[in-house]
């Protein structure tokens, strides 16, 4: 065998090293990561404030802090931009995890901030001064 075949076997062998510890350790995240969300939903509403979304097994509905008196699912105007933008980022700063769909504005200068794809909450309120004042 010449030094020319040692050497690319010798890289062969290495490369196939490579690939099979970088095979394992992409397995092993993605295993990772899959078994992240399988905490019971009581452990991730009081870890990151939002239940997610698990088909067939509603919450209970719950509301936190200043809802408005007169709110209606489905009242105020929807808005887009730099008001929309900063509600949104108010409200996911809160209770991140969401994803918000819609926002907004309603008749007495707050906005509804819609989240979907968790459980709770599903209409997050900021005030004018873009804070979070109270969710459902």
């Amino acid at each position: 065998m010449t030094l020319k075949n040692r050497l690319l076997g010798k890289r062969k062998l290495i490369a196939s090293i490579a690939a099979v510890v970088a095979a394992i350790a992409l397995a092993a995240g993605g295993y990772a990561i899959a078994n992240s969300g399988s905490s019971s939903s009581a452990n991730a509403a009081t870890a990151g404030k939002v239940i997610p979304f698990d088909r067939g097994n509603p919450s209970p509905a719950t509301q936190v802090g200043q809802i408005p008196p007169n709110f209606t699912d489905g009242s105020g105007t929807i808005i887009t931009g730099t008001a929309a933008d900063k509600a949104k980022a108010a409200a996911l700063a809160v209770y991140p995890g969401g994803i918000v769909n819609r926002v907004a504005l309603l008749g007495n200068g707050e906005y509804n901030v819609h989240m979907i794809g968790v459980n709770w909450p599903h209409h997050i309120f900021v005030s004018a001064n873009f804070k979070v004042v109270g969710a459902e």
